[in-house]
Formats: C-alpha cells, sequence, structure tokens
C-alpha cells in the first residue's frame, strides 16, 4: 500500500479511529498497530509478511539472549566466586552467539534477495576473463518492500541489547508493532529502539495539537511528492532518457538539475508524510531530512540528508572500525568503506558503488584539513533574510558536487554517467531548444517554491512547520496546496526509495 493511493486514504482514517477508541489500553493499540501494519505491508504481497516476522523474530530472541546479565544475575554470581569466571565467559560466548546469529540471518536475507543476481553475474564475469566460461544460476527474485529498511532497524536494535544500550522488551507484540510500525516501514526512517520502544510502552492520550501538527506535515509530504518530484521527474526523464548523440549540454545539466529536487522530494516527502503519520499516533519518529540542499559543504549535507542511515552507519560501523579516533591512514579508509557500503546499500550496480565513490572522495579534502566538523552548530544564513554571498557559494558549490554525484545514481550504466558529466563539464554547448518543451519551466517553478518556502522554514522541522496565525489565511493555505495537487497533471511515479 503506497502513501499516495486511494486504498491508503481509506486504510489510515479507520486505523487511526479504532486506535483512539482503544484509548489506555495500550497492548491493544499495539497489538491494532502490529496488525494493521502487516495489512498495510501485505498489500504489496502476502508473502512479505513472513519475511519480516522472520526478521522480527531474530531480533527480538536474539536480544533477550544478548541482553547483558541483571543486577540481580550479577550479584548471584559474585556470590558464587567459584563459577564466576566460567559463567562470565559462557555468558560472553552465549550473548555474541546471539547477536552474530541475528545479524547474520538479517544480511543473509538482504543479501539474497538484494545482491544474488548481481554478485552471481559479476562472479561470472571474473570466472570468464581467467578463461573459466561458467553460467551461474540466475534466479528470478522479487525484491521485497522496505526490506533494507527493517533488517537494519531489527539488527540495530539486536546490537543496542548487546551493549547494553537498549533493554530488550520481552513482549512481542510491542516488539513487532515498533519494527513493523507502517508510516516508515518501507523507507524510513530506521528507527532506533531507545527512541521509540519506550513510546509504544506508555500510556498515551490523544494530543490535538501534535496530530493538527503531523496533518500539516503530511500535507507538506504530499505536495513535494506529488507536485515537486513527480513534476521533475517528467522532466527529468525527458531530458536524460533522450537520444545521446542529440543529448545537449544544457539539457543534460538541466535533466540532473531535475533529478536532484525529483530524488529529494521524493524521499523527503515520504519522510515527512511518515513523521506527520506517526504524529497521529502519539509516536515522535526521528527527523530525516534537515534541508539538504541549504549544506555549505558535503560533511553538512550528509549531516542533512538520510540521517537516520548516516547515523546508523556511524554508529555501527564506522565507530566500530575506529571512526575517527586513529590515524589518518585509518580515517581515510574508514570514509571509503563507509561510502561504499552506503552506495551498496542503495542498489546492486556499480552505479551505486561509484556514487559512494564519489562522495567519500568529495568528503575526503574536509576530513585531511580537520574541516569536516565546520557546519554542525549553524545554519546558513544565520540572522538573516537572505545568505550571505559566502554562504551562497558555498550552498551552490556543494549542490553542484551533490548533483554531478546524482548521475552515477541516475545513470543506467557508469559509462552513460561518465557521458553526462563529459559533456557538461568537458564537451558544452549552448543548445537550449529542448528544455522548454521536456518540462523544465514547469518543474522549475514547483523547485522555486519549495526552495522559497524551505529557505524560511530552515529553522524549523520541517518546510511548512511556520504557518499563519490568522484561520482563515492558513485554510486557504491548505486549500491552495490540495487544489495544486490535486490539478497537477504529472504521470505518477512510485516513491524511488521503495526500491531499495
Amino acid at each position: 500500500m503506497e502513501f499516495d493511493s486511494s486504498s491508503f486514504i481509506v486504510f489510515l482514517p479507520i486505523v487511526f479511529g479504532a486506535y483512539w477508541l482503544l484509548s489506555g489500553r495500550t497492548w491493544l493499540q499495539n497489538l491494532l498497530l502490529a496488525l494493521s501494519s502487516y495489512v498495510f505491508y501485505g498489500w504489496w504481497d502476502w508473502r512479505f509478511c513472513f519475511l519480516m516476522a522472520f526478521s522480527s523474530a531474530t531480533a527480538y530472541i536474539a536480544a533477550i539472549v544478548a541482553a547483558p546479565p541483571g543486577r540481580d544475575q550479577q550479584k548471584k554470581e559474585r556470590n558464587d566466586t567459584s563459577l564466576t569466571h566460567l559463567l562470565t565467559s559462557e555468558c560472553i560466548l552465549r550473548r555474541k552467539i546471539a547477536v552474530f546469529t541475528c545479524c547474520a540471518a538479517n544480511l543473509a536475507i538482504l543479501g539474497f534477495f538484494k545482491y544474488w543476481g548481481f554478485f552471481a553475474n559479476e562472479a561470472a564475469r571474473l570466472l570468464s576473463s581467467f578463461g573459466f566460461e561458467t553460467e551461474m544460476t540466475s534466479l528470478k527474485v522479487i525484491l521485497p518492500v522496505g526490506i533494507s529498511f527493517y533488517t537494519f532497524q531489527a539488527i540495530g536494535y539486536a546490537i543496542d541489547a548487546y551493549r547494553g544500550s537498549t533493554k530488550p522488551v520481552k513482549d512481542p507484540v510491542v516488539f513487532f508493532a515498533f519494527i513493523s510500525f507502517f508510516p516508515q516501514l518501507v523507507a524510513g526512517p530506521i528507527e532506533r529502539a531507545s527512541n521509540i520502544l519506550p513510546q509504544f510502552l506508555s500510556k498515551k492520550t490523544f494530543n490535538y495539537p501534535l496530530a493538527v501538527d503531523g496533518c500539516r506535515q503530511m500535507l507538506w509530504g504530499f505536495f513535494k511528492k506529488l507536485v515537486l518530484a513527480d513534476c521533475c521527474a517528467l522532466a527529468a526523464n525527458n531530458l536524460l532518457d533522450q537520444n545521446e548523440v542529440s543529448a545537449s549540454s544544457v539539457s543534460l545539466a538541466a535533466g540532473l538539475i531535475c533529478f536532484a529536487f525529483q530524488i529529494y522530494g521524493d524521499f523527503s516527502g515520504y519522510s515527512d508524510i511518515a513523521i506527520g503519520c506517526g504524529k497521529l499516533f502519539g509516536i515522535s519518529l526521528m527527523r530525516n531530512f534537515a534541508f539538504p540542499y541549504f549544506a555549505r559543504d558535503i560533511a553538512e549535507f550528509w549531516r542533512r540528508w538520510h540521517i537516520s542511515l548516516t547515523t546508523w552507519f556511524r554508529d555501527y560501523l564506522y565507530i566500530p572500525l575506529g571512526g575517527s579516533r586513529c590515524g589518518m591512514l585509518k580515517k581515510i579508509r574508514n570514509t571509503f568503506a563507509i561510502f561504499s557500503i552506503s552506495g551498496l546499500w542503495h542498489g546492486a550496480n556499480w552505479t551505486f558503488i561509484l556514487w559512494g565513490i564519489f562522495h567519500a572522495a568529495c568528503f575526503l579534502p574536509l576530513l585531511i584539513c580537520g574541516k569536516n566538523r565546520k557546519h554542525t552548530d549553524t545554519i546558513a544564513g544565520e540572522n538573516r533574510i537572505l545568505p550571505s554571498l559566502t554562504d551562497f557559494a558555498r550552498i551552490a558549490s556543494t549542490f553542484l558536487l551533490v548533483t554531478t554525484g546524482w548521475a552515477f545514481f541516475r545513470a543506467k550504466s557508469a559509462s552513460q554517467a561518465f557521458f553526462w558529466i563529459k559533456r557538461i563539464f568537458f564537451d558544452f554547448d549552448f543548445r537550449i531548444s529542448t528544455i522548454s518543451h521536456a518540462g523544465f519551466t514547469h518543474a522549475s517553478v514547483w523547485i522555486s517554491a519549495v526552495i522559497c518556502c524551505e529557505w524560511f522554514n530552515r529553522r524549523n522541522s520541517y518546510g511548512f512547520a511556520r504557518y499563519p496565525k490568522s484561520i482563515f489565511a492558513r485554510y486557504a493555505i491548505y486549500m491552495i496546496l490540495m487544489t495544486i495537487m490535486l490539478f497537477n497533471f504529472s504521470p505518477r511515479q512510485t516513491f524511488i526509495y521503495f526500491r531499495f
């Protein structure tokens, strides 16, 4: 079930009404959320539910086994000094086996469904280069929607339980509701147990201002998806999918700009809908986007783009590898490892890996010069209506780098991405005849509108957080946005991150 489908328009009010009719009965509310989430997920293919249930079950059991002993158990072991060492060693081994099994099982599921074809083809190609002709088994595997998100959430929970930073929950209903919570199930945010589990365990009463704010954030998310992203998708497809011989530098550059705003409007729009939808149920999800195209360098961009994934890799991979508390060579190694794996997470294709390597290369000068933490506590144009010339230049140059990187993300092959970059930067021509007919003019109107709205809301959590105090002005804006969405005739596009 997709957020922009008629089935969701019926599904959400039913679940919302039933949830608050059960107000005060937390266990029944969680049961309703778990069952509703499985209906939501099974709408694509009911077989996917068994996969998610298995992933959830492995994390649920592993966390209970892998958690450090409680205080009572520790006291008991200390009192029996003859067995202390033996019990401690066995306990540590058991905990490590449990968390390793959970990680291995979930990564095996993810690897099979997402990467089998890619690695099989690459292995066959490698053997062929040594003169061994072979045919690797090719399977027609359907990629389950959102598998990259809920497996990472399950793995993170098990690791946190092993570390002792999260107390494992014993109630399976609460845990399955946590993993499958439908607003963020198929495209994030990738939630942490420490943030969301206490919310499922606490007794909730309906919060009208929070629900209204959630509806407003959902409206802004739908606008970004249905208007900005879908209009930009039409223009990007027209400009980037044309014959390479006739493609001009201007049309390719315009196409990449449209794709940059397509993927932003699509993914951040989904996140706004998810976070807003969570507020309707009294659940606060973590922020996933913080106006990344206002970043002043690549490091700041990655602190603002897909925050839940970036922090996941930081906490569960980058820091265990040594993070920044090591020599420069290891810092560089860790940086390239994280970005490369992040690229591979997005898809089984060399283009995604090259996209990750490109961002690592852009990040590297900041790391070497010690400026990768320069813009952590400030925003562009601090205490100004418009950005300073310096901030504008930094924002523009960062956007140029990011958009160049999107060439690898959008292209069907590495050679096509390199062709686009070569044509734009090294073989430039000014033929602009195709741009207006491709839908770029229409898309640029919505790009400009979203940029302006989000710039004046950049101190807030989303682009429509500030609103007129007048109820008439407020509802007039609501009606205008909904009218634009209803009469926007761009072809409907599936959410991009559903592929991942």
